[in-house]
């Protein structure tokens, strides 16, 4: 089961950068302007609550749900029987494997999932819209040009009226170093109902039974 779940968390430990196609001219206003929707969306969604479905580059699909509350705070509960837990306090990314009772963490900075979670953040200046040949939707890749090893991420937004800025987050995908491609989509997204500090905490399955995440 580890083989499956683990593409996912590499890609958001560190993945390697995606060259974009290049922007025509002509298109750049209209690319300014789609990357402020983006922006706006990141900094007017509070909280989202969704289904989602990984797939690995095998064609191998887990579920799950997503928890997402801003500033930083994301969590990612498995299906049942995947002993994988992926969770951000709003500092650092931990990912526990209850399997083997290993954690690992990083710091939110250091994964491409930064470009969502940090609404403090430019997008304009790291960001860079990709051709999808639909007007209905919105590609974005993102990463830190100054920190390429950091990763990128490739966001997906579906044009909704109903969303916050207009646009309802579809899913999105990463790369590791090895080409190793994991994609996430959504459904049944819920936006700001109430999420509470507790379901960002996890319990520490390493000795002495340590709750590092409460």
């Amino acid at each position: 089961m580890k083989r499956i779940v683990a593409p996912l968390a590499l890609a958001l430990a560190a993945t390697t950068a995606l060259v974009a196609p290049t922007v025509p001219a002509t298109a750049q206003q209209q690319d300014q302007s789609d990357l402020a929707k983006v922006n706006d969306y990141i900094r007017s969604v509070t909280t989202l609550t969704a289904d989602f479905s990984q797939t690995d580059r095998n064609g191998q699909t887990l579920t799950g749900k997503l928890t997402l509350k801003q500033p930083g705070k994301i969590r990612f509960q498995y299906q049942k029987g995947v002993p994988l837990l992926i969770v951000s306090d709003g500092k650092a990314l931990t990912m526990i494997d209850y399997e083997v009772r290993q954690v690992q963490r990083w710091p939110i900075g250091n994964s491409p999932l930064g470009a969502l979670l940090d609404p403090s953040k430019d997008l304009s200046k790291y960001g860079k819209l990709v051709p999808t040949g639909d007007p209905t939707v919105l590609s974005v890749e993102a990463r830190d040009p100054k920190r390429p090893e950091y990763g990128t991420i490739t966001m997906i937004f579906k044009r909704n009226a109903s969303a916050p800025a207009g646009l309802q987050l579809y899913g999105w995908v990463m790369l590791d170093s090895q080409n190793n491609r994991t994609a996430v989509r959504f459904s049944n997204q819920v936006y700001g109902a109430p999420v509470a500090d507790s379901a960002f905490r996890w319990v520490d399955p390493r000795p002495r039974g340590r709750s590092a995440g409460s």
